[in-house]
């Protein structure tokens, strides 16, 4: 079959793979009929993420059509239009027990490449290096899907492959983030960065109640669809967005801040020039402008959301977090917990995930799709590739 792979830094190829195949009993293989880029893909790309290979396929947010079953999947059924969370659960462990299913305990074989740094393992997650668990990637013609019954999730009639495609890793990382800021009724929430997760996290904290959503981006054509979502926009090159959050919020500051960037943040000043060299040097993996910035913004006693990807930064503001008294979550996203309420925003009409959508392309053009999500080109916000 026909995949995306990764060569090397920044060196990318769509080359002929081995075919997906059932490997354990509980497995299914998708016939990918989308799958997009992800900035965290970036990351893998830029060789910010330890234990890539040569070889290795790309991509983690995808659905497609069951094309085989194992003989102990129950759920899931030859045929079905399904879309699959990017992170994979096993639904026995403790931690999928208690809806913390990027945690799985199971999911990850080779849990000795996270250890000596996190202290216990992740799940696994498809097309994100070996450290992740060294599953091959959705950008392909096929994917092989691990305990199936509890990570695919039937389409219904009326959603299309698109609307579908976004609910594997954009919509649940934002609708999570969103979640995460325990919204009451008015709140203000800031947003950085309007990219898929941002964008979703901005309409996200609208549905659960937020009275008003700013969301920060330096790029025209995405903040102008951040306020077709309804949020209210800064680009942070024009404008302090420091003294601007202060003054819009009567010196408050907003009740969450929504850090939906990560670690290869634009930014302006000396602090970004500092940061882009240690990053150019390996000497951090990190530029941490967005992230120290919603720290700073956040009001006293407010709730600080982090679903950016990152490794390790200098400059941590940890000082302000603690003397400030605001609650820190972050996590990778819980897409299963959240599923069924997302089917029902789209089903309801209230979510149209596929506004995220700037470009369609074949699978063979998908080096040009990532150059082009890449470098933002051509008002490029999410690449939709159509194996």
């Amino acid at each position: 079959m026909r995949a995306l792979v990764w060569n090397g830094v920044n060196d990318l190829a769509v080359e002929t793979v081995p075919d997906a195949t059932i490997v354990n009993p509980h497995d299914i293989v998708l016939k990918v009929l989308r799958t997009t880029t992800c900035g965290s893909d970036l990351h893998v790309i830029s060789g910010y993420i330890p234990s890539a290979r040569q070889g290795d396929v790309l991509g983690h947010e995808f659905m497609g059509e069951v094309v085989e079953v194992g003989s102990e999947v129950t759920k899931t059924r030859k045929g079905a239009r399904v879309v699959v969370p990017s992170f994979i659960g096993c639904s026995k462990c403790w931690y999928c027990e208690h809806d913390l299913w990027s945690a799985c305990d199971n999911t990850n074989p080779n849990p000795e490449l996270q250890a000596p740094e996190m202290g216990y393992p992740t799940a696994g997650i498809y097309g994100y290096t070996h450290a992740f668990g060294g599953y091959a990637g959705s950008h392909a013609e096929y994917i092989r899907v691990p305990h199936a019954d509890a990570n695919c999730f039937t389409v219904p009639e009326g959603v299309t492959d698109e609307q579908a495609l976004y609910l594997s890793d954009a919509v649940p990382t934002g609708y999570m983030g969103a979640d995460f800021c325990d919204i009451a009724p008015g709140d203000t929430v800031a947003v950085w960065g309007c990219g898929g997760v941002g964008l979703m996290a901005q309409k996200s904290a609208l549905l659960m109640g937020a009275g008003r959503v700013i969301a920060i981006d330096r790029i025209p054509e995405r903040l102008a669809l951040a306020r077709s979502l309804g949020a209210e926009t800064l680009d942070y090159t024009q404008t302090d967005v420091l003294e601007e959050l202060k003054q819009t919020t009567g010196g408050r500051g907003p009740d969450a801040c929504i850090e939906a960037v990560g670690m290869e943040a634009h930014g302006t000043g000396p602090q970004y020039a500092y940061d882009k060299v240690k990053q150019a040097l390996r000497l951090e993996t990190d530029r941490g402008q967005a992230l120290r910035e919603a720290i700073i913004a956040c009001r006293k006693g407010g709730v600080l959301s982090v679903l950016g990807v990152y490794g390790l930064m200098d400059k941590f503001p940890m000082g302000v977090i603690m003397n400030k008294g605001l609650t820190v979550r972050s996590a990778q996203q819980h897409g299963q917990r959240y599923m069924p309420e997302m089917l029902e925003h789209v089903v309801e009409g209230r979510l149209d995930p596929s506004i995220l959508t700037t470009h369609r392309m074949p699978l063979e053009d998908a080096v040009r799709g990532y150059a082009l999500f890449k470098e933002k080109q051509d008002a490029c916000i999410r690449v939709a590739f159509v194996p």
